[in-house]
């Protein structure tokens, strides 16, 4: 008898500042596959996930909520499971990374990575914001690329180029959070030693090694890209960098020990939060229900991660590879601990090949798509039927998913239940009977079996369901074939309609079972309601022949393209105050009605609002105009320059003396039209609109208001 496996899997975890997106749907729905698999086989699995709850996006985030970080990731959290049960994702555990259990590996890990001297201590230049009185995380930082100059890119990669740097390689960088120019201050931070030899040399092996099953623990376009990340050119340059992993106050995060100030960089206790959430779930006493020897009841987290048979299986997108495939195996190795055994990483979700975007009208929103009513399983086929083992992007195309799943799940399957099952209940009582040997029935199914299981470890969902629906097209075939509809009008053919049905029904039976990790909640109705088993179905049933059927009840509906067109309906514009542009085009503000709901043929195209350049200016002098009583002549300073590099400035007539006097704007930042064509007017030129909002009476309350830049703001940064 073949041992059980032990398998602890977890899926990357979400960064707990919004709710899931169609991406983490796809995720969870290839590890969870693949774990109910294991689980039909009778293989021990934990599978955990958790929020990734530190690091300064949520701290900012939290601080504009007006909530504590850990109040605001509570929040986020109490909205997981609607989307988890909502598509028959089932963890065994669901933690965070600010548990005690995170804060104590964390500390643990680092201080074995110190204790064996890769943990180097020096001093470094970054960039800190004067307005929000922080050092900037790489992502907070924006300007211009250093390798292809396109404008506004992070700190950390060009999203045009593609190029990695430094943040202090960015041309004109300036802060995302306040907009002020950072300035570079010195700051004592502490590496992972990555580029010693002796990581260096113990990645090299362990990413072209293999499990204990003989499986590489990567796949082979993994293995090829983390090649390029130890490659160095004819100058040396190049190879594994050191890690900076702390962050200086104020930070939301897990304290370095001995360190003062000094907070783990996020990306450190991330990963480790898989093995807290695997302690979570010891510690609660959960994890014994999955053990299947009496001998294991005792054994405690600590033993379990460290027996040599348990097997660590990560499955993650491909946008964080580098930190799975050498930071976190080099920090388990030289920390004392197992190193991963499986990284399984997988594409995005596109849709009509491009990459998902709500203001495209091509992102699929997950608890959209549960409202509308669409089935939960008809999503898990469609992405199942376009997975494969490789590291390819997984589309998403209206037309396609309504072709494959009515073709596929009702055509098909399905078909062959409601059919056969109809002429068993009112010919035989529901009593299935074979005509002659079923061992070619046996045969089949055990081949078949066997192939799907291949398929299903390997992670080739879009193989494995080719051969069940070709199984499909068979059983349909020959059922086809038999012509029950025939054979039920002679008496003295009873025993072949039996045969032909009873064939088509444990053909069924098969599919049922070999779906299971795919569509497991309508399978479980299956096995009950229609064959009366009083459990779920395993892997071994699939050899199994099924004697009894009940009458059948509806299982799967075809999808109506026109739900699906909802999915992609845009949302309703909320009604809101506009701004209202404010200039002397026709010698007085121009202001909005009172608000009332966009009407659809109001809205604009992104492409529409990419053509206004919105820049900060800062007024220099504002007066009044004589001969006029309602407008202000405002000069402005927009960052530019002339030819011989002196500052130009702008020259606007804005109808806004009703409500300010010019002393009140002098020195002010407001946000300026810079590309509206300059208008000749009897007091002169105006050179753009000034932007203000107004009720629709600027005479009456609320009264008007000129738009005003967060301090720090500069004069000449676009508005997006």
């Amino acid at each position: 008898m073949t041992s059980k496996r032990r398998l602890f899997v977890t899926t990357a975890l979400p960064y707990a500042n919004g709710p899931f997106h169609t991406g983490h749907i796809m995720e969870y729905i290839q590890a969870d596959t693949w774990v109910r698999f294991q689980r039909m086989q009778g293989n021990e699995v934990h599978f955990v996930g958790a929020d990734d709850a530190h690091g300064a996006p949520i701290m900012i985030a939290a601080e504009k909520a007006g909530k504590t970080p850990q109040q605001f990731v509570a929040d986020i959290a109490a909205g997981r499971a609607q989307y988890l049960d909502g598509f028959h994702i089932r963890f065994d555990n669901w933690h965070n990374t600010d548990g005690a259990e995170n804060h104590q590996l964390a500390q643990d890990i680092y201080r074995a990575l110190r204790k064996n001297g890769l943990i180097a201590v020096r001093e470094i230049e970054q960039f800190y914001d004067p307005v929000k009185g922080m050092f900037l995380p790489d992502r907070y930082i924006k300007g211009q690329c250093p390798k292809c100059g396109a404008a506004d890119q992070y700190g950390d990669a060009c999203e045009v180029c593609g190029a990695v740097y430094a943040p202090t390689e960015l041309k004109h960088p300036y802060s995302a959070l306040s907009g002020a120019t950072p300035e570079l201050r010195k700051s004592e931070h502490y590496f992972f030693q990555l580029s010693s030899d002796r990581c260096a040399d113990f990645l090299r092996d362990w990413t072209q090694a293999a499990n204990a099953h003989g499986q590489p623990h990567l796949q082979t376009e993994v293995l090829n890209k983390v090649r390029e990340w130890f490659a160095t050119d004819e100058h040396g340059h190049g190879g594994l960098a050191d890690w900076d992993i702390s962050r200086d106050a104020p930070y939301f995060g897990i304290e370095i020990p001995d360190a003062p100030g000094k907070y783990f960089y996020v990306w450190l206790d991330a990963p480790i939060g898989y093995l807290a959430s695997l302690k979570n779930h010891f510690d609660k006493g959960q994890a014994a229900q999955h053990w299947h020897a009496p001998s294991r009841t005792t054994q405690t987290f600590e033993q379990f991660v460290a027996d040599p048979v348990v097997e660590q299986v990560h499955f993650i997108g491909k946008d964080i590879v580098y930190f799975h495939t050498l930071f976190w195996p080099a920090m388990l190795h030289f920390s004392g601990r197992k190193t991963p055994s499986q990284i399984n990483v997988h594409g995005f979700v596109t849709v009509g090949g491009e990459k998902m975007s709500k203001s495209r009208g091509t992102g699929i929103s997950p608890l959209k798509y549960l409202a509308l009513g669409l089935n939960p399983e008809w999503l898990r086929y469609y992405l199942a039927a376009k997975l494969t083992a490789r590291v390819d992007d997984v589309d998403f195309t209206p037309d396609d998913f309504v072709a494959r799943v009515n073709s596929d799940l009702i055509g098909k399957y399905v078909n062959i239940a409601s059919r056969a099952a109809k002429f068993i209940s009112q010919s035989f009582d529901g009593r299935l009977g074979y005509s002659g040997p079923t061992a070619d029935l046996n045969d089949a199914a055990r081949a078949l079996a066997d192939d799907v299981a291949a398929a299903f470890e390997a992670r080739e969902y879009a193989r494995a369901l080719r051969e069940i629906m070709a199984d499909a097209d068979r059983i349909n075939t020959a059922f086809d074939a038999a012509q029950p509809w025939v054979l039920a009008k002679d008496e003295a053919r009873r025993a072949e309609l039996q045969d032909a049905c009873s064939r088509a029904l444990a053909g069924f039976w098969r599919l049922s079972v070999l779906l299971t990790p795919v569509l497991p909640a309508l399978t479980a109705r299956v096995a009950r309601e229609l064959f009366g088993l009083d459990r779920d179905f395993v892997w071994s049933d699939a050899t199994a022949l099924p004697l009894h059927v009940a009458p059948y009840q509806h299982l799967m509906q075809r999808i109506d393209p026109k739900q699906l067109d909802k999915l992609f309906e845009a949302e309703p514009a909320a009604a809101a105050a506009k701004p209202t542009p404010s200039s002397a085009a026709n010698g007085k503000p121009m202001t909005s009605a009172a608000p009332t709901p966009a009407a659809q043929d109001a809205f604009i195209t992104i492409d529409d609002f990419a053509k206004i350049d919105l820049r900060i200016a800062r007024i220099e002098n504002a007066e009044a105009v004589e001969g006029s009583t309602k407008l202000l002549r405002l000069t402005l300073d927009v960052g530019e320059t002339t030819a011989d590099g002196q500052p130009r400035l702008r020259n606007v007539f804005s109808g806004i003396s009703s409500a300010y006097k010019p002393a009140d704007l002098t020195g002010k930042l407001t946000v300026l039209v810079a590309n509206l064509a300059p208008r000749k007017m009897k007091f002169g030129v105006s050179e753009g609109m000034v932007l203000a909002a107004s009720s629709a009476d600027e005479t009456a309350e609320p009264g008007l208001y000129i738009l005003e830049p967060h301090p720090g703001a500069k004069p000449g940064m676009r508005v997006r």
